[in-house]
């Protein structure tokens, strides 16, 4: 094997880490790909004796290519202050592609990803890098420009976020069952059946796209509207996994994508739910597993 297989060898070995890393960081498959080979292009023009840690190294390539791509995101968006629902890793209810394994990993839901999307880009590389990736202080301080001390304090108000927006973690058997009661319910038109399962507080949260955007509402009262109204559409509905939870995907009956549904449990009931109605994001994802 000569050093360009190597170092090939190497970099795929490395592969499903960086991937993970720009998931995290941008909330998105496509931009995580992209620099994923970014970072593989960068590596050919360095040669091989002037790196020591080609894992470090490449993670901290991957993550400034993050960092710009958050800032330059940050300086594009006409509302910089509207949130944005992170791009959702679909599979099959049985079963997790293994290529997915790595992006949902240690509980990252649409949920923690939604809140990693209210950070700056700073805190969140702070937060992804150290807290989900073990990496010191001292080696994500030179990729914020900042100290040590400054890039753990970063981290620290990221967690202190987190906290403060209580993402649970997921209990799958408990979730499926809400979510094919919540189902079964608005399609039965059971209103007794949907107050059982929703949060006197439960809180939607719906991304359809431009020119509609992102709507948010809360209480139960709202969110039963909005389920009464969505069983009226001649939709097929199907349980899948959603970053690694129980979650829905709605179809037209041309096998068209309608939405994606994702939740969030507390205290036994639905506390939150995730809504991705964008035609165009929707038409993006790969769903052929599914329809398998």
């Amino acid at each position: 094997m000569n050093e360009a297989d190597r170092t090939t060898q190497a970099f795929e070995e490395q592969r499903p880490r960086l991937r993970a890393v720009a998931y995290r960081m941008l909330g998105s498959t496509a931009e995580a790909d992209d620099a994923v080979q970014e970072a593989w292009l960068r590596l050919q023009r360095v040669p091989a004796e002037e790196i020591e840690n080609l894992g470090a190294w490449l993670t901290t390539v991957v993550a400034r290519i993050a960092l710009n791509t958050l800032r330059t995101r940050d300086t594009r968006r006409e509302q910089p202050f509207e949130p944005h629902m992170p791009e959702p890793i679909v599979d099959p209810i049985d079963g997790t592609d293994p290529e997915h394994e790595a992006l949902i990993a240690d509980s990252v839901g649409l949920a923690l990803l939604m809140v990693l999307e209210t950070l700056g880009p700073a805190e969140r590389l702070a937060f992804v890098l150290h807290d989900m990736f073990a990496v010191p202080f001292d080696e994500i301080a030179p990729i914020v420009d900042r100290s040590p001390d400054a890039a753990r304090q970063l981290a620290s108000r990221a967690r202190r976020r987190l906290r403060a927006a209580e993402v649970p973690p997921a209990d799958q058997a408990e979730q499926r069952e809400l979510v094919e009661a919540f189902l079964a319910a608005s399609r039965e038109g059971d209103f007794e059946g949907l107050v059982a399962v929703l949060h006197p507080d439960v809180a939607l949260r719906a991304d359809f796209g431009p020119p509609r955007g992102y709507e948010e509402v809360r209480g139960r009262e709202n969110a039963l509207k909005r389920a009464r109204a969505f069983a009226r559409l001649d939709l097929v509905v199907q349980i899948v996994q959603i970053n690694g939870t129980p979650g829905v995907l709605t179809m037209r009956p041309d096998g068209t994508p309608f939405s994606l549904g994702s939740v969030v449990v507390r205290d036994g009931r639905i506390a939150e739910i995730f809504f991705l109605g964008d035609p165009e994001r929707l038409a993006q994802l790969d769903l052929e597993r599914l329809r398998g």
